[in-house]
């Protein structure tokens, strides 16, 4: 028997769980919750017992214990920019989960606290790995033409990184920290990355609308365009910033968020569904370009990863665009939750040191400015 890990990772209407001994899930559910249950909690925070308690019949109706569980891991949100990695969930990770430190309040800043809570009662470790605030940018990518502004990035870190790790020692047959690759993650959300020597180089700022659009999310804009709306339109700031993150991408074209739906009214004939499925794929396209030129060209290979994935049109328009930069791959679906529990294991394993979270940004600014 290998180590056992408990993963929990809490969606907007969801919670995923996965026990694991060591890299065989024993038992995965995906714990729905009702929308209006949840809306009526004043904050995130409060949510905390009701989706404890919604784990915990689950594991009783299929006979699960959580006797014996050396390790809960906890989706890590709401956590000031750290280095990518596994960290120990002490009590400054919980307070800024619990405020919401980085300013993104999502409910993966339930994570670590269900993960703390539940180590407590077992005796067990508590851990977050890759964060979504995981920030390796190198310095080129971080000034922009604003003095003060600097970029920051929110990506799928940890889909990113482990499916980039899971191919470099399936197909490359050599350590990630070897590897160059563009990863895709294209879900719901989506999130385009560099990797280099076993760091994410660079990527775009999915929360704050860089990239391309998604589902839910607007995606780059001229800011003069921007601004231009908001005089038009009368939008307010909070109005806008939803268009970044839930009402932007096909929700404010077609008024819906599933992919599945705008390619059937595409194959149907409906040809704004179309030129929006088909815009989305181009901006994808674009940048994975970019990406490949902040690796200067050297890249291993272009890795597509989450639920779109599944759809062939997709990879093949990818393919034909971007097979001459490198080999594209395919990965359907996620492995958040492989992920969550394999950083656990190398740290347990002793193939990776455990990491403190200092509370302090990765970056602040250039030590040679004023």
């Amino acid at each position: 028997m290998g180590y056992r890990v408990f993963a929990i990772n809490p969606g907007s209407t969801s919670t995923k769980i996965a026990l694991f001994d060591g890299e065989e899930c024993l038992f995965s559910k995906n714990v729905a919750h009702d929308a209006k249950e949840l809306e009526s909690f004043p904050d995130m925070p409060a949510q905390l017992p009701y989706r404890r308690d919604m784990i915990l019949e689950i594991l009783r109706e299929n006979g699960i214990s959580l006797e014996g569980v050396d390790v809960f891991v906890g989706r890590g949100g709401g956590l000031i920019s750290v280095e990518g990695g596994t960290y120990e969930i002490d009590d400054l990770i919980l307070e800024h989960a619990r405020t919401c430190a980085n300013g993104v309040v999502h409910p993966a800043t339930l994570g670590p606290q269900l993960a703390k809570e539940f180590a407590n009662q077992y005796g067990a470790k508590a851990f977050v790995v890759n964060p979504p605030d995981t920030d390796e940018l190198q310095d080129l990518a971080r000034m922009t033409g604003i003095k003060g502004v600097y970029r920051t990035v929110h990506l799928h870190a940890l889909n990113l990184k482990e499916t980039a790790i899971r191919h470099s020692d399936s197909v490359e047959g050599k350590p990630y920290e070897e590897c160059s690759y563009v990863v895709c993650h294209i879900g719901g959300g989506l999130s385009i990355s560099a990797h280099r020597n076993g760091k994410m180089i660079d990527g775009y700022d999915i929360v704050g609308g860089e990239g391309a659009m998604a589902p839910t999310r607007c995606g780059s804009v001229s800011v003069y365009d921007l601004l231009d709306y908001i005089e038009s339109s009368g939008a307010d700031l909070r109005s806008v910033r939803s268009l970044c993150s839930r009402t932007g991408g096909f929700v404010s074209h077609l008024g819906i968020s599933d992919a599945i739906e705008v390619t059937k009214r595409a194959a149907a004939g409906d040809r704004y569904a179309e030129m929006v499925w088909n815009t989305m794929i181009y901006q994808i396209e674009k940048g994975i370009g970019a990406m490949a030129a902040a690796l200067r060209g050297r890249v291993d290979g272009i890795l597509l990863g989450g639920g779109m994935v599944h759809n062939e049109d997709l990879v093949n328009q990818i393919r034909e665009s971007c097979g001459w930069i490198a080999p594209v791959y395919a990965y359907p679906g996620e492995f958040e939750m492989e992920a969550m529990a394999a950083g656990a294991i190398r740290v347990l394993d002793g193939k990776e040191g455990l990491k403190v979270y200092t509370g302090r940004k990765v970056f602040e600014k250039f030590d040679f400015e004023n």
